[in-house]
């Protein structure tokens, strides 16, 4: 079983204390990405992240500290526990589609930050395209949230969660895999 993130609220709160241009949502992407791209999973991980050294490493044992612990946990679970940091089914469809976009964008920064033009399967060049369309799409602030919208939303994060999967397989773990072979 994977560990498990902390709440949006714990990280948003260690986001506000340490004035990052970020939300929850987008920073966990960029997280992931920068895990699945074969980052190293480092306890200063917030300045090759966002790309800005002179950023502090995160408080240990704070909100961000845990989110990078159980991201890089999550990531490596054979048994796919991988989840997406973003808000609860108590936010509107509008917030958590947004979130969701919020967090494709921060997956692609964080995705090409570490492994700048990785060779990849045709299955991860489609997943990437996809994610980068979903980083490009914005929520409709006028839906209501009927009950196929809520399904469609489902099944976009679910797609995601396994396209980072994808990404991280062909990434990360089969560099380390061909690292090891040499």
């Amino acid at each position: 079983m994977s560990e498990s993130l902390p709440s949006p609220a714990e990280v948003d709160a260690e986001i506000r204390h340490l004035s990052l241009a970020v939300g929850a949502s987008e920073l966990h992407g960029g997280l992931c990405g920068w895990l699945a791209g074969g980052g190293a999973d480092r306890v200063d991980w917030l300045a090759p992240v966002l790309a800005d050294e002179a950023l502090p490493a995160p408080a240990a044992g704070g909100a961000l500290d845990r989110l990078r612990l159980a991201s890089a946990a999550q990531l490596e679970d054979r048994s796919f526990g991988f989840t997406l940091l973003l808000p609860g089914s108590d936010a509107s469809l509008a917030t958590r589609s947004e979130a969701l976009f919020e967090w494709c964008r921060g997956f692609l920064g964080g995705f090409g930050l570490s492994a700048g033009a990785p060779k990849l399967s045709a299955e991860g060049d489609e997943a990437l395209a996809d994610l980068a369309r979903l980083a490009a799409a914005q929520a409709d602030a006028d839906s209501e949230g009927d009950e196929g919208e809520e399904d469609a939303l489902t099944e976009i994060e679910e797609f995601v969660r396994v396209a980072v999967l994808l990404l991280h397989g062909d990434a990360a773990l089969a560099t380390r895999h061909r690292n090891r072979l040499n």
